[in-house]
Order: structure tokens, then sequence, then C-alpha cells
């Protein structure tokens, strides 16, 4: 599951105050439009008329937005400023296929989510049945894997990171995968999530999974080492959180790298140690989507425009998550000071396992995972 990550509250004003979109005046063609239906910002009269459609519905619905998160605290501040309307956080800790069944249970309600952020492991499993509403962003075209992944915008990458082991520094060095079986590891390492439902818990099985020799293709390496740990005592069956880190509960943490690397800043603070130790190479890129039934369907758009367009790529960098059209703001110069200052230049993206690795990957631990670790 997601977990809260370090924010920049003192950046986010003064990305809204640099970044922000101009309030922009209703129009009458805005009054007419069904936002329900289109797919891009030009059919509905480009972003002045979403902007204007937004401010009409007055709300927009976010699920598992964690504001350490990829810097989802300045996001969410940042939309609710320039558009002057109000944002319903719902279930800021849940998994991405929590996201779905928020939005199947609450169809048909304004409670449903407008907007899912979720990981490719779950995003894959709805692609073609209808749960999804096609939407291209005017920047979809420099979003690196967006028509590998859904040609017709179904969901769009967002932003990216490598898997990492983040861990108490009072524990010793982690220098090995065999060093978490060691007895002082008892029942301290914890998975993000559980990976029939969380992509981040899916992804730090690819990661010990690769560092074994494994393949993404084949995961059972990984699933027999997350074995050995949990017959050793040492794996537990306990979604990691911002508080749960904090209390000393999950000391060993398989996750996101970008929010790790919040975890260092948050620890020094508080005048203690927290490192990391990256066994593999192994990409974790989530996706953006607009639910097909979201109650607010101009402002679902909007927000997409937003997040995932300049000022949304500045504040998932200074999140210290690489935003998917970064190699374009890269080669445009239009890459910001304060993302290139957190993030840096590089252009090179992990490696990741495809949509069709992680629908198989996803069919071997639905029976295999609980058989060798139980469920959380």
């Amino acid at each position: 599951m997601k977990f809260s990550k370090l924010t920049r509250g003192t950046m986010a004003a003064a990305l809204v105050v640099a970044l922000a979109v101009p309030a922009i005046s209703t129009t009458s063609a805005s009054a007419a439009t069904n936002y329900s239906k289109i797919t891009t910002a030009s059919q509905g009269g480009g972003l002045a008329g979403l902007a204007a459609a937004c401010k009409k519905e007055g709300q927009l619905n976010v699920i598992a937005l964690p504001h350490y998160w990829a810097n989802y605290g300045d996001m969410i501040t940042g939309f609710a400023k320039t558009y002057g309307v109000k944002i319903d956080e719902a279930n800021p800790e849940g998994s991405s296929q929590e996201e779905i069944d928020a939005a199947v249970t609450n169809k048909g309600t304004n409670r449903s989510p407008d907007v899912f952020d979720i990981g490719l492991a779950v995003a894959v499993k709805y692609l073609g049945t209808g749960t999804f509403a096609p939407y291209k962003t005017k920047l979809w075209s420099y979003v690196q894997g967006a028509s590998t992944i859904s040609p017709t915008g179904e969901v769009t990458p967002n932003y990216t990171g490598t898997m990492t082991i983040g861990y108490s520094g009072a524990l010793g060095p982690i220098n090995s995968l065999n060093d978490l079986l060691d007895p002082k590891f008892k029942g301290k390492i914890a998975l993000n999530g559980d990976p029939l439902g969380s992509s981040a818990a899916m992804n730090g099985i690819f990661m010990i999974n690769k560092a074994l020799g494994g393949s993404f293709d084949d995961v059972s390496k990984g699933v027999a080492f997350f074995k050995k740990l949990k017959d050793a005592g040492n794996f537990i069956n306990v979604n990691p959180t911002e508080s749960t880190i904090a209390s000393g509960q999950t000391p060993v943490v398989i996750d996101n790298g970008y929010i790790q690397a919040g975890v260092i800043k948050q620890m020094a603070a508080a005048g203690k140690v927290w490192k990391m130790y990256t066994p593999a190479s192994v990409g974790s890129t989530y996706n953006s989507a607009v639910s097909a039934w979201a109650p607010h369907p101009a402002c679902a758009r909007l927000w997409m425009e937003y997040s995932l367009g300049e000022t949304g790529a500045t504040v998932f960098a200074t999140g210290g998550a690489t935003p998917t059209t970064w190699v374009w703001l890269l080669k445009t110069k239009r890459a910001s000071a304060a993302g290139i200052a957190s993030i840096g230049k590089s252009k090179i993206a992990a490696e990741a396992a495809t949509a069709a690795q992680t629908a198989a990957a996803r069919v071997y631990l639905k029976t295999a995972w609980p058989a060798a670790v139980g469920t959380n």
C-alpha cells in the first residue's frame, strides 16, 4: 500500500505562484459540452473550457494519495488553489486495487473517485473493461511509455522511480540479500503492500527476484526468498506506513526509492539514520486514469492536465519521483530548476516489467504468494 513520504511544504507556495494557470472565466460553450465523453481538452473548449466546467462542478474526488507520496500533498494543494475547487481525499493509504474497488462500490454516487493513481499490475487488469475513460493530455505524446501501455489513453504513466530496501541504520549495514536472513532482523522486514493488489509490492518482488538471477518472466526465485524470510521469522505481513517506520514497527521496508529518500531526510531531522540498499535496479512506474463514471468529469480531466503537465512534473520531481515527461522537458529545456535540483538530469529509466509480464506474475502470485508468506 501507499504510505507517506516527505512533503516540501515551503516549495508548494512557490510552485503555485510560479506555475499556476491563470483563472479562466466561464464560457457558454463549456456549458453545452458533455465532459464525460471528451478524450482531449480541445474537445471541451481547451484548458479554459475544462477550468470553467470544473469550477462549476466544484469538486474533485481523489483516492489513495498520501501527501508524502510523490509530493501529492503539494499537487493537491496546488490544484485546489489554482482552480478554486474542493478536493475530497479518500483512503490515502489505500492500494491500487482498493481504488478500483471503491469506484465500483460507489458507482453512480457523488462519492466515487474521479481519478486513479495506480500501478501497472492493477492497471492492466482493467484495460478494455470500461473502467477507465480514454483521455489524452496536451503533453500525452511526450509521455514515455504512454502509447505502449494504452494507445487510446485509458491509463497514462505519470511518474517513475527505482525500487530499494530502506532500513534503520541502527540495525547495521545491509550489503546483500543474505544479510536479511540474520536473526537480528527477526520480525522487522516488511513489503509495501500485498502484491495481489499493490504494484509497489509486486515491483519489490521483481527487484528481489532480479537480484537472485531471475527474470521478469519468472518470479519464483523472488517468492522462494520471501518464504525463507518468513520461515526465519524475519518477514512480517504488515503494510508499512510513515507511522510504522517512525515507531520502529517496520525498520526494514522494501519499497519505492523516492519514498525512502524522503524517509532518510525525515529521520535525519529527528536525529536518526535511515539508509538504502538496492540489490537490483527495477523501475516502478505509476499511472493516472480517469474513472469512466467520474461524478466530476471536467475536474477529472483537468486534474490529468495539471498533474501530467509542466506544473505537475515539477511537483513530482521535487518529491523525488521522475515525471514521465522528464526526457522531453530536459530536451526542450523546459524542466524547472527546482525539479533538476531534486532529481538531476538523468534520462535513464530503470528496467521494468511489461504489462504482459506483470499480468503473468499476478496470475502466478495469486496462489504462490499466500502459500509462501500468508496474507496481511
